[in-house]
């Protein structure tokens, strides 16, 4: 059912699907099933997570996909879809099925297991942002996102192109209605970039729409998009002096 799903995700292109590994998984064991899959179109959340039982009694232990689609939507509504959906409580978690540490972070974490960790003062927070993709160019799942958003706006947005006349006045207008929509998204803070022409460009006239992709009733606009990417990691280098010795810690 997983693998349809993520087909399905494929040909949809628009679409982004939350997996959850079996339960009771140890980290060796979650590496193994994640191996099953390569798409830019899935992420995966460990463990599973525990919350209050609605009859009262204890607890009970469920998969984290329903918090974590919940945490997508609160960082779309608040800010947008290139917000990484990490670093954010999940509310009325109360536990984990299982403790996840640094050194275990670091072992499943560069296969893109989003893992979801408690912190002392912090609560419990999904601590990964990372999809399925073996391709480093998607490997982050507001990467993703953003690039399925952007791509299905200028497709409904362009709508209005077929039956148009295949000609300079049309490319014009499909540039002209690309870079306003970009450049909005650009001050929005979805791309990165000093200026506009740093952050995309969007191309359509002779060199992408010769005679025979015309004769053949197309029209074909290239678009280059520099979409922000997460800070995963940060080092800090704290030296102190003796004399001749310097004593350094990278964290």
């Amino acid at each position: 059912m997983q693998k349809a799903a993520v087909e399905v995700a494929e040909k949809l292109r628009y679409v982004q699907v939350i997996l959850d590994p079996p339960p009771g998984l140890s980290p060796v064991e979650v590496k193994e099933w994640r191996s099953r899959f390569d798409s830019r179109h899935a992420a995966v959340y460990y463990p599973w997570v525990k919350v209050l039982n609605a009859a009262g009694t204890g607890t009970i232990t469920i998969p984290p996909c329903g918090h974590v689609a919940g945490i997508y939507a609160k960082m779309d509504k608040e800010y947008g879809c290139h917000k990484p959906p990490a670093n954010e409580p999940l509310n009325d978690v109360v536990g984990l099925e299982r403790a996840i540490d640094k050194d275990t972070q670091d072992f499943i974490y560069p296969d893109g297991i989003n893992c979801i960790r408690y912190f002392r003062g912090r609560g419990i927070r999904i601590w990964g942002s990372r999809t399925l993709s073996s391709d480093a160019l998607w490997r982050h799942v507001n990467v993703s996102r953003v690039f399925a958003m952007i791509c299905k706006s200028v497709e409904f947005g362009t709508q209005w192109a077929p039956f148009e006349p295949n000609d300079h006045a049309l490319w014009k207008r499909i540039v002209r209605l690309c870079r306003t929509f970009l450049t909005d998204l650009w001050r929005d803070g979805f791309l990165v970039g000093e200026t506009p022409e740093q952050a995309f460009f969007v191309k359509c006239d002779e060199d992408t729409n010769p005679p025979e992709v015309r004769d053949a009733g197309e029209v074909i606009t290239e678009i280059g998009l520099a979409i922000v990417r997460p800070l995963e990691f940060m080092v800090f280098r704290i030296g102190q002096r003796t004399e001749d010795i310097v004593l350094e810690e990278q964290a």
